[in-house]
């Protein structure tokens, strides 16, 4: 049988990115060493490193090399050096065409909170741990993308929008990460203000009654969602919702495990996935082995299981709980008492534990 080989494109970014993402590509070799696949890298620059090489957060060439490969590993972009840019010239800018272009609909961000870890949440034990959910969020319609859109000296305006489609597509990959999962839905809009939203919950309701009849779907309106995400997290499994409600509930559930650094995301649906961690760039910190590289090497596991990698994904999941819970942990994740390791160490007892899982036979 031929070895799997994939070939996937790292774009550091800027601050911590590529700290983080350095270590994430070491484990990733560890996985392709332990499980027998190959694997390739090319590294390019994204954000505030392209503008500040070529002008452009995101390059033609730079586009070109990800749409060529199996996916995309990404670090993070962004930072004060680039703030009074206009907007179509700003880092984010390029990762929002980066995920247009690689047509990346539905944004994947699991958030756990294991043992380890409860304790760090600025919410009590006995309320977060033992969460275990994933938000499903449209990532290429709605407000942000909407038209007409604009602003005069008196006013501003942009628009929501959403077709069937749309959301029918979205609600797929819910119900079917659901399947895998403990077999609920929460649908979150703003049906009692929002026409888009009536018709969000019209259409997930159909998808639901037609197609996955066997799983439980519940519907939220978003303020009552943000609510319970706080009040009692633990209720959630499968969470879906729009581009604009699911950014800003992600972001708060984000606050559960008490560390941006421990929360991984995943950009799929379309030509090729983009994995990156849900933290910035943290210029404040960049360079001095402070970053936590958890979120990128989960991002990592997230990346190899797209991939059909499912078992070497399951260890460098296995490697970050073995981590914490042995405390090889940077500054954000400590707790009185202990004493932080630095990125690379954590990067480094990863992927050491990933290559004392299950060899390849020879």
């Amino acid at each position: 049988m031929e070895t799997p080989h994939y070939h996937i494109v790292v774009l550091p970014g800027d601050g911590i990115g590529p700290e983080v993402t350095r270590e994430a590509v070491h484990v990733l070799e560890a996985a392709a060493e332990a499980f027998g696949f190959r694997l390739t890298t090319e590294t390019h620059p994204v954000g505030g490193a392209a503008i500040d090489a070529t002008g452009d957060p995101l390059p033609k060439p730079v586009l070109q090399a990800c749409l060529q490969a199996d996916a995309v590993l990404l670090g993070a972009v962004g930072g004060p050096k680039w703030d009074n840019l206009d907007r179509a010239q700003r880092p984010e800018a390029g990762l929002l065409r980066l995920r247009k272009a690689l047509e990346a609909y539905a944004n994947l961000r699991p958030v756990q909170v294991p043992e380890a870890l409860a304790d760090a949440s600025p919410l009590k034990r006995e309320v977060v741990a033992g969460t275990d959910l994933l938000i499903v969020r449209e990532l290429t319609g709605g407000i942000y993308f909407g038209e007409p859109r604009g602003r005069n000296g008196q006013m501003a305006w942009n628009t929501m929008r959403y077709t069937r489609e749309e959301v029918a597509r979205i609600a797929r990959v819910a119900f079917e990460w659901a399947k895998r999962r403990r077999g609920r839905v929460a649908s979150v809009d703003k049906a009692n203000v929002l026409e888009v939203s009536q018709l969000w919950r019209e259409v997930v309701s159909q998808v639901h009654r037609e197609e996955f009849p066997e799983l439980e779907l519940e519907h939220f309106y978003v303020d009552n969602a943000a609510m319970q995400l706080v009040r009692d997290p633990r209720r959630f499994d499968v969470v879906v919702t729009g581009n604009l409600f699911g950014d800003i509930l992600s972001d708060l559930a984000a606050t559960l495990p008490g560390s941006l650094g421990m929360l991984p995301s995943a950009s799929i649906g379309g030509r090729v996935g983009l994995f990156e961690p849900v933290h910035g760039s943290a210029p404040d910190i960049a360079g001095q082995g402070k970053a936590n590289p958890l979120a990128a090497i989960l991002s990592a596991a997230m990346l190899l299981e797209t991939l059909g990698q499912e078992a070497a994904a399951r260890a460098v999941r296995q490697g970050v709980d073995a981590a914490l819970a042995e405390g090889v942990k940077t500054a954000d994740l400590c707790r009185a008492g202990e004493t932080p390791v630095s990125t690379e160490a954590v990067g480094q007892f990863i992927a050491a534990y990933v290559r004392q899982q299950t060899p390849v036979a020879s």
